[in-house]
């Protein structure tokens, strides 16, 4: 027993869970909204600070606090919605396109259409070099050259770069010399392949480094405002896709890929022996993202894996991971309706708790046989069907969700004065009408 607090914590993209151990023993659980600006600048500190007692905004005292270990999908969501940082690739002359068509894999073959997964390098700058496999170097490098052009690129607002050279992963000098032209540029950001994935072969050297510039500066800006707040005394570790932990300051992009859902499946397979079981299937189902796992006595790795169609070379759970969450934005697109792969997040999360609060307790209630059989005074709780969100009979006039003249206002829901057999939803762009028997979108 020790005389400090011991916390975990999964900051997800909706909901962030935290687990406190005083010096007791005991153990004191507590969950927040991801985001919530007004109320909290990062919920990982503000679950530790309601946990302690402490008032928001009060400062942390590290003498209370031993370790806290943390899973986080910061990057994992990044990379599913695409919100990862501006990334300008820098490669070997002849090669600018050699991650785009890779290994030529087709995975269907009889496709007429081959749809080539979206590049996370928003620039490409060729470099004048080449370097033999057997170390030869058959062309000096000409950094002069391409300088103007990287120069441009930062003042345009790009502030990572991936640098990746032919055979650099035995022979890295061109690669050192240009990331020290970059760091003297002023870029914050630089992976390059030797470092990031010291392996043979191009593309999966290249894909990973790549990713590692797309994300670690997200998650540097992440780590480094947690650690901030919590002071030099805690020790702050990570989890990894591996399924390992990790110091804060050795937590990179290309390892933060499946944090979250790494530790959701050591915890599934800890969880299943307490209950006698050894074969598991994990479903875990987030705000913005789904991931499924396997479990059948030992943990399974892969190190050459796909996620969010981005392949990296370094070893992780083998988990499979959708952009498809509770969150998920429904959009209409080309007459069809197209889910996620961008989220609500916890902005979506604060509206429906809300309404959730306002609508009263559910009590029975009696039905006329000739009402619809979607009626929802036909359950204890009012259903949320299109039936239900207008009129689900003369008897039941309570519109779904609870509107308020402050919503109104807001213009987090239509107000309504009275049922209608027919409403409309307005959004930014489109507006959907629901009906009895049919949702059809109509433009506004």
């Amino acid at each position: 027993m020790t005389s400090r607090w011991d916390f975990w914590i999964d900051r997800g993209g909706t909901f962030t869970d935290i687990i406190g151990r005083d010096p007791q023993g005991q153990l004191h659980p507590r969950k927040l909204l991801s985001e919530n600006p007004e109320a909290y600048a990062d919920a990982a500190i503000q679950g530790i600070r309601d946990l302690l007692g402490l008032k928001t905004g009060a400062a942390v005292p590290a003498e209370r606090i031993g370790d806290i270990k943390m899973g986080t999908t910061v990057a994992t969501n990044a990379l599913l919605e695409r919100k990862g940082d501006r990334v300008l690739l820098l490669v070997t002359k002849g090669f600018r396109d050699a991650l785009r068509i890779a290994y030529q894999a087709r995975p269907d073959i009889f496709a007429k259409e081959i749809i080539l997964p979206e590049q996370l390098y928003e620039r490409v700058i060729e470099i004048d070099e080449r370097v033999r496999a057997d170390g030869r170097v058959e062309r000096l490098l000409d950094i002069a050259a391409c300088r103007p052009a990287i120069e441009q690129a930062k003042a345009d607002g790009i502030d990572a770069v991936a640098i990746i050279f032919m055979h650099a992963w035995k022979y890295p000098d061109h690669e050192k010399a240009v990331a020290k032209v970059c760091r003297k540029i002023g870029f914050s950001q630089i992976s390059v392949s030797h470092e990031v994935s010291p392996l043979i072969k191009l593309v999966g050297r290249g894909d990973t480094t790549v990713v590692d510039a797309y994300l670690s500066p997200i998650l540097s800006r992440y780590v480094q405002r947690v650690a901030g707040e919590l002071g030099t005394g805690p020790r702050l570790m990570f989890m990894m896709s591996s399924g390992g932990l990790t110091a804060a300051d050795m937590f990179q992009g290309k390892d933060a890929l499946l944090s979250g859902p790494a530790g959701g499946v050591v915890g599934m397979v800890e969880t299943a022996k307490l209950a006698g079981f050894d074969k598991v299937i994990g479903f875990d189902m987030g705000g913005t993202s789904t991931d499924v796992a396997h479990y059948d006595g030992d943990y399974e790795r892969a190190f050459d894996t796909e996620v969010a169609g981005v392949r990296i070379r370094a070893p992780m759970m083998r988990i499979h991971t959708v952009a498809a969450g509770g969150g998920s934005i429904l959009h209409y697109e080309a007459g069809r309706f197209r889910v996620g792969p961008d989220s609500a997040g916890a902005i979506l999360a604060r509206p429906l708790i809300d309404a959730a609060d306002r609508w009263p307790s559910p009590t029975p209630m009696s039905c006329s046989a000739s009402c619809s059989p979607m009626c929802s005074r036909r359950s204890l709780a009012p259903a949320r069907t299109s039936r239900s969100m207008s009129a689900p009979c003369a008897e039941n006039s309570r519109p779904w969700p609870p509107r308020s003249a402050t919503d109104a206002r807001r213009k987090r829901w239509p107000r309504a004065s009275s049922p209608s057999p027919s409403r409309t939803w307005p959004t930014p762009s489109r507006r959907y009408r629901c009906s009895e028997a049919t949702m059809s979108p109509s433009i506004s």
